[in-house]
Order: C-alpha cells, then sequence, then structure tokens
C-alpha cells in the first residue's frame, strides 16, 4: 500500500503535458486595472457589462464572432462562478498548440497583486472535448498552473491585438 501511495504522488508531480518552462513565463506588472477595461484596450472588442455578460452581448451586438477556438486577439470570456463574481477575461497573444495558448489579462491575482497585469500568461485546455469550455490558468505567485478548473464560454473573435508598452 505503501509503495502504491508513493507511486501516485511521484505521478502527480508530472503535471499537465506541455507544461511550460518555468524560467520564460512572467509575472504580473503594471497598474491597478480590472480585467474588462484591460481587455476592451487590448483586444478592440467593444463590449460593456461585467465579464461573464460579454458572451452573450457579442452575440447580440452582431460585430463580433463567437466560437469555441482561440486566435491571436481573441478573447477568453469565463463564466461566473462561486469563487469568480463577475467572470474574467483574457486576451490570446499566442497559441501554442490546440490545448496551450498565452493571454494577457488583468486583476487575475489577490492579496497586493490585485489589480496588476499579468502578460504571456498560459492558459491550458483541460476539457474533455478538446474544446476550451474548462482550463487552468498559470498563477505567477505558485510559478505553477493553479488547481482550479474554470469553465469558459469561449472566444469572442473580431478585435485586433493592439500594441501595448511592455
Amino acid at each position: 500500500m505503501i509503495l502504491v501511495l508513493a507511486a501516485l504522488s511521484l505521478a502527480a508531480c508530472g503535471g499537465p503535458r506541455g507544461t511550460p518552462s518555468r524560467s520564460n513565463v512572467p509575472g504580473y506588472a503594471g497598474g491597478e486595472l480590472s480585467c474588462v477595461p484591460y481587455a476592451r484596450a487590448r483586444s478592440g472588442i467593444d463590449l460593456s457589462g461585467d465579464a461573464w455578460q460579454w458572451w452573450d452581448a457579442a452575440a447580440t451586438s452582431g460585430r463580433y464572432d463567437r466560437s469555441r477556438r482561440p486566435r491571436v486577439g481573441a478573447v477568453l470570456v469565463f463564466m461566473r462562478t462561486s469563487r469568480n463574481r463577475s467572470g474574467h477575461l483574457s486576451v490570446v497573444t499566442r497559441v501554442v498548440n490546440s490545448r496551450e495558448i498565452r493571454v494577457d489579462h488583468a486583476n487575475w491575482a489577490s492579496g497586493r497583486d490585485r489589480g496588476r497585469v499579468a502578460r504571456d500568461q498560459p492558459v491550458i485546455d483541460v476539457s474533455p472535448n478538446n474544446d476550451w469550455s474548462l482550463v487552468r490558468v498559470w498563477y505567477p505567485p505558485v510559478n505553477d498552473f493553479g488547481q482550479t478548473n474554470f469553465p469558459t464560454y469561449g472566444f469572442i473573435h473580431g478585435g485586433t491585438l493592439m500594441a501595448e508598452a511592455r
């Protein structure tokens, strides 16, 4: 029994496939922002409301396409949950492969990093159908992916990744 538990604990240390090198993932920078104005300015997608409301707003506006496939400049819309009451928005800056993207987003952290901007952060698709309906997000304070799986609506397309001073 002890050997089985030891083997299982070692297997858990492997992490998800394709885990990015911890040495090339930046942490937090910038000032105090929430994700909505940051995503609007960074993507050029001009919607309003809480983050979770953007999904329906994109459909009713008639100006933006929605899908379950990431593209650079798209906004990933997180559903609201008991832990994430307003939802969240992240802007896709790079598609690494079918299960990993990089995003820029604001106000993902808590505590002293609340309201800060995180750039080039990995997000992995952990959904069973590879449809980006469930993701894990890089969390700089632990230098790894967080433990929580977050449900998403998908991606809003039609924006252009705006340049940002680094």
